[in-house]
């Protein structure tokens, strides 16, 4: 397949690729604004393919979207493209409302007239991938899923602007038949992350010998998702999953975020000790941030059902690579804690 995947040098996007080029041989054109979250340093390991092209763009940017599409001629699109973090959209949502939802609203449109112009086969198999998140279902309680029908209740600037692409990108199949389909997965981790996210930044600030924050007391609980799992989940919905359906990608793993952090904190433990005590001793509970869910739980019943996907990673197998991998890789993330990131606190209350 030839795919036009927005995002495609951040965290997610970057997954999908390597996996694209690598595992499925499909021709693949990453479109991204390269924001700070965005670094080419991770699709290094298919940058010499011949089946990998680059354009440095914003989504909001008509021109240069509708270039891509007459130049590449994709058979669909992956959008990941997306300002992501909750922090830092309490301290700037304007961004967010730009990307996620102008941005948005922008690629659709081209996507569409792309669309309208092709004939036959072409026309019939191409495929807007609309990729989103569990946040936008809200907060759950202490027992109970979120399910592809679950409502949306979006409770930060970040889940709002994504609940507010995935309702344009239904809309365009509703009103225009352009052919989109949504997914909505739970948390990601996994080698690549940015270090602002809480897995990244827990393994090198302990490393670093600095505090480990941890909002609140910990009790919030999420679903953990391998990152090269959800990558493939992707791939297998871009190819099988049906027009005008959704469907939620998750790993099954659900972890307090104090049971995350200690887990780190103990694989750390045995295989890079300190010269005294236990990383847990860095741990350091923080005032909690505005508008924290408790908990996100995904029903991944139906893409396993229909689809045939199934993470290959359990929790424990998931972070222990993680780890293994930001040790191994300190090149990769040097570079961010030098200049762009330095693991500051974002997203205080105002």
């Amino acid at each position: 397949m030839r795919l036009l995947i927005t995002g495609g040098a951040g965290f997610i996007g970057s997954a999908v690729v390597r996996q694209a080029i690598g595992a499925m041989n499909d021709d693949v054109l990453v479109l991204d604004k390269l924001t700070y979250a965005g670094n080419l340093a991770s699709l290094a390991p298919v940058a010499g393919s011949a089946r990998y092209s680059f354009l440095r763009a914003d989504i909001g940017d008509r021109d240069a979207v509708k270039a891509a599409f007459a130049r590449f001629r994709p058979d669909a699109v992956l959008h990941l493209a997306a300002e992501s973090h909750v922090d830092r959209s309490i301290d700037g949502p304007a961004a967010f409302i730009e990307t996620n939802v102008v941005g948005t609203f922008v690629l659709l449109s081209e996507a569409l007239a792309y669309w309208r112009g092709l004939k036959g086969d072409a026309r019939e198999s191409f495929r807007f991938l609309q990729i989103s998140t569990d946040e936008v279902f809200g907060s759950l309680g202490a027992e109970g899923l979120f399910r592809e029908d679950s409502p949306y209740r979006p409770n930060s600037p970040y889940s709002a602007t994504k609940a507010s692409a995935d309702h344009l990108a239904r809309a365009w199949r509703e009103t225009y038949g352009l052919p989109t389909i949504l997914t909505n997965c739970s948390n990601n981790y996994g080698p690549y992350h940015f270090p602002e996210k809480l897995i990244p930044l827990a393994i090198l600030n302990a490393v670093e010998g600095k505090p480990l924050p941890v909002y609140g007391r910990g009790e919030n609980i999420r679903d953990w998702l391998y990152v090269e799992d959800h990558a493939a989940a992707l791939l297998t919905v871009a190819r099988r999953g049906a027009v005008g359906q959704s469907y939620n990608v998750g790993g099954r793993s659900e972890r307090r975020n104090i049971d995350v952090v200690q887990a780190i904190c103990d694989i750390l433990d045995e295989i890079r000790p300190r010269a005294r005590g236990s990383y847990r001793e860095q741990i350091a509970f923080v005032a909690d941030r505005p508008g924290h869910d408790l908990r996100y739980a995904i029903d991944c019943a139906k893409i396993e059902r229909e689809l045939g996907w199934r993470p290959r990673e359990s929790f424990e197998t998931g972070l222990r690579k993680t780890v293994h991998w930001y040790l191994d890789n300190p090149d990769w993330w040097g570079a961010i804690r030098s200049g762009a990131y330095r693991g500051e606190r974002l997203g205080l209350p105002g």
